[in-house]
């Protein structure tokens, strides 16, 4: 059974670690932050497919659960450039090309994880108890 207000309470907690992150990433390595707010993400859509009642592999990466709720729900490509765009930053350490990253990137991950948290939160609010 879906229960809206223990997904509430996820996202919530979510933003919690988000704000944290940010808090922390003030002298800390980029990459090291950028790991963290993958995780964060992944979390966030793990709560969205959960409510969805959608399956996902525990371990899938972040594109892989956001083509998984998209399926069906079209609303969702609404964040899909905040997942592409965390992407790019990995790719962009993987690659040794921090030049690549935006100028402030801890202050873009940032946004970038507000954003999906606030999206995702404000979609479990305005939600029906039971998922369609």
């Amino acid at each position: 059974m879906y229960d809206k207000t223990l997904a509430l309470a996820r996202l919530d907690e979510a933003q919690a670690q988000i704000e944290a992150l940010g808090r922390q990433s003030v002298g800390q390595d980029f990459p090291v932050s950028l790991e963290q707010g993958v995780q964060i993400a992944r979390q966030i859509l793990q709560v969205l497919l959960t409510a969805e009642r959608k399956d996902f592999a525990a371990d899938a990466d972040l594109l892989s659960l956001w083509k998984t709720l998209v399926k069906g729900q079209p609303h969702w490509n609404t964040i899909r450039d905040n997942c592409r765009e965390l992407v790019y930053y990995q790719n962009c350490l993987a690659m040794d090309r921090e030049d690549a990253l935006p100028p402030q990137p801890d202050k873009m991950l940032l946004h970038v994880l507000r954003h999906l948290y606030l999206y995702a939160r404000s979609h479990t609010e305005q939600s029906s108890e039971e998922p369609s």
